[in-house]
This record gives structure tokens, C-alpha cells and sequence, in this order.
């Protein structure tokens, strides 16, 4: 595989020689361009004898060779590493002012990057959008580890360990694994323009489809009326619970059921439209529990609910209890303070176990879908 590897103008940039070489064990093409800040951390010389390749970073040189596109366009893997916060920001603006970044926006291969950088620089805000923003257009981000920084502070920020680059960038724990998704909100029709709907926002489950994304599965998100969806993975648009239940016939190795399914619709819609004048009975039925159909069919599939309760309930015991009702292997629960918020607390139950995970939407898919390749992984 040709990689094109970037290197951009942090400390961390160091590791980038050990990953080269690494990569190049591998039987790898790896083509080194790093900007012109990296070179003042680490030198042209040392990259070129790693690599065995000239450097040239001039966005002028060979002009009529475009060797902006020639270097995108050969290229079968992005990584970038480590990449700072200005280089983030300048991708998810869409600034190409340099070649690194003028070979990355002509590529349509994938795109790895790796952050290294202060923890306040990673946590703020700033950061966070545009890594946000990166990761919607299908860009795999990984998240920086923890540890010694530059000076005498540690936190998070850290640039990974090669290893732990290489697993993320060449595979991921969810590689050659097939993840359903669901997210969003069911409607069920009451006349041609009314439904029976809720307050979901499908943002946790669009974060969880990203998640399983960036960990290497091959996925597919249902999305029950949403329009606005990840790249890089198959999205089936779905409206009801019907449309929802036919789209969910697929094997799997793992399902996450995030949509807000609704739990009743009327034994018989109205036909045309209602008018305000005629205030009708409606006549509600159950609809059918499709996680836990969908398990009891599907034994080999690694099943994950969701347990949405009011804030007075007790969570665990109800989350704990949908786990046997249900025949799944995990149970997400948290409350109605969720609810159109980005950030949210909830409970992992397990049969032999219960975990805590508060942050943002983001950070808490990413905590869930690594327990389930954890445990997809010792299946």
C-alpha cells in the first residue's frame, strides 16, 4: 500500500521516524511530506534516510509534474502525524496553503490523523469543532493519549505510541467487522401529514456510527428521518417502524439499536387530511419490540438496546432489567436530561457489570463502541 505520510510542526514529530520506519517493515511505500514548521523539529536529512526518498516540500518545484495531485491521487492512505491544532484547523476550513495540505484536499484516499498538542489546546472548544467537523466528512481522528507533555505538564494531548498508531490507521479493534447502526426517530402516521413522533435527535446515534467508523467496521446506519448523515458508511433512510423493522434484516456481527422507536401507532391511519373541526378518536396499538426480535433470531450478533427513562426512575435497576427482557448483550440507559443536549451521562449494563460514562455525545460513543469491540473481540 502507498502512504502518504505527513508530518506537521509539533515535538511529537520525532515519532513520525520511528513510524516511517515501521511502516516501511510493513512492505509499505511510504512517502514522507512534512510541512516546512516540522523540518524545525525534525531534520530533512534523517527522514530522507529512513525513507529512502528525496524530500521536497515546495509547492513550486515541478509544476508541470502537479505534484500536489500526483502525491494525493497515488496515495491509498493518508496519515498525518503528529498534526497540531493550526493544521486541523487550516483542513477543516478547507485552507490549502501548502502542499501537505494541497495533496491531501486532491486525494480521495482515507485520511488518518492523529492530534498531538497541549491539553487546553486539544479541550478547547475551537479544537473540538473542527475535529468535529473532520470526523463528519469521514476523516478518522484519534484521540490523543495521556501522559508526559512538553515542560513539566501531562495530560491529555500526547501523540499515541507508533504501535498504537499503526493498529489505528492500518485496521481498528472493529476491522472486517459489520456494524448496524440505528439512529433517530420513528414516525408513525396519523393522516397524510400527522404523525406520532418524539423529541429524538439522532445525535448519539450518528456519533456511535462514527465511532464504529473510525474503529475500522465496515457500517451501516439506519436513519429514521434524518438529513444530515456521516460519510464512509451506508446509510438506509427509513421513516416508521415498519420501513425501520424490514432495513434491520441483515447479518451482522454487532447491532446498536440508538433509534427512539415509537412505542405505539394507530390501528389505521386516516385517509387525506383531517380537519380541525373533526377532533377524531385515535385508536393506538403496540408496536413491535424489533431489538429484541431482532436478537432472538439472531444469536451470533453482539446486541446493544437502549433504556431511556424520567429522571426519578432508577436507572440500573430498569436498564438491568431490559437486559434479560430483551435477549441483548448491553443496555445503554440514561435519562430524559439527554434530550437534544450534546453532551450526556448514561450507564453501561452488562450482565456482570455496570459502567458510568459522562462527556460529550462524541466522547461517550467512543467509550461504548470500544467496550463492544472489546467484547466482539474475546467472542
Amino acid at each position: 500500500m502507498r502512504i502518504l505520510l505527513g508530518i506537521t510542526g509539533g515535538i511529537a514529530a520525532y515519532k513520525a521516524v520511528s513510524l516511517v520506519r515501521s511502516l516501511s517493515e510493513l512492505g509499505h511505500d511510504v512517502e514522507v511530506l512534512p510541512t516546512e514548521n516540522a523540518l524545525r523539529f525534525v531534520g530533512k536529512i534523517t527522514l530522507e534516510a529512513i525513507s529512502g526518498k528525496n524530500i521536497d516540500i515546495d509547492m513550486y518545484n515541478d509544476v508541470a509534474q502537479v505534484r500536489h495531485v500526483e502525491l494525493g491521487q497515488s496515495a491509498d492512505l493518508v496519515i498525518v502525524a503528529p498534526a497540531t491544532a493550526s493544521f486541523i484547523g487550516r483542513l477543516a476550513g478547507g485552507i490549502a496553503d501548502d502542499l501537505l495540505l494541497n495533496a491531501i484536499m486532491a486525494s480521495s484516499a482515507p485520511v488518518v490523523i492523529c492530534p498531538a498538542m497541549h491539553t487546553e489546546m486539544w479541550t478547547n472548544a475551537a479544537t473540538q469543532e473542527n475535529v468535529s467537523k473532520l470526523e463528519a466528512r469521514g476523516i478518522r481522528v484519534m484521540q490523543p493519549a495521556s501522559g508526559r507533555l512538553t515542560g513539566s505538564d501531562s495530560g491529555v494531548g500526547r501523540l499515541p505510541e507508533v504501535e498504537d498508531i499503526m493498529s489505528f490507521a492500518l485496521g481498528g479493534p472493529l476491522s472486517g467487522k459489520s456494524v448496524v447502526v440505528t439512529a433517530g426517530g420513528t414516525r408513525e402516521p396519523i393522516d397524510e401529514v400527522r404523525f406520532i413522533g418524539n423529541h429524538s435527535s439522532g445525535r448519539m446515534g450518528l456519533e456511535l456510527a462514527v465511532a464504529a467508523r473510525n474503529m475500522g467496521a465496515q457500517v451501516t446506519l439506519i436513519a429514521a428521518n434524518l438529513e444530515k448523515t456521516p460519510t464512509g458508511v451506508e446509510v438506509i433512510h427509513v421513516g416508521n417502524v415498519e420501513e425501520l423493522e424490514n432495513a434491520m434484516q441483515v447479518n451482522c456481527d454487532v447491532l446498536i439499536m440508538a433509534a427512539a422507536v415509537s412505542d405505539y401507532k394507530l390501528k389505521q391511519p386516516f385517509a387525506g387530511k383531517l380537519k380541525r373541526a373533526e377532533v377524531p378518536e385515535l385508536q393506538l396499538t403496540a408496536t413491535k419490540d424489533l431489538i429484541a426480535s431482532f436478537a432472538a433470531k439472531n444469536k451470533l450478533t453482539y446486541c446493544v438496546a437502549f433504556a431511556l427513562v424520567d429522571q426519578q426512575s432508577d436507572l440500573e435497576t430498569i436498564a438491568r432489567q431490559k437486559l434479560w427482557d430483551k435477549g441483548v448483550q448491553m443496555v445503554v440507559g440514561n435519562t430524559t436530561e439527554a434530550l437534544g443536549s450534546s453532551n450526556t451521562d448514561v450507564l453501561v449494563v452488562e450482565p456482570e457489570l455496570s459502567k458510568r460514562i459522562v462527556g460529550s455525545k462524541s466522547q461517550v460513543a467512543s467509550e461504548i463502541v470500544g467496550l463492544v469491540a472489546q467484547r466482539v473481540a474475546n467472542r
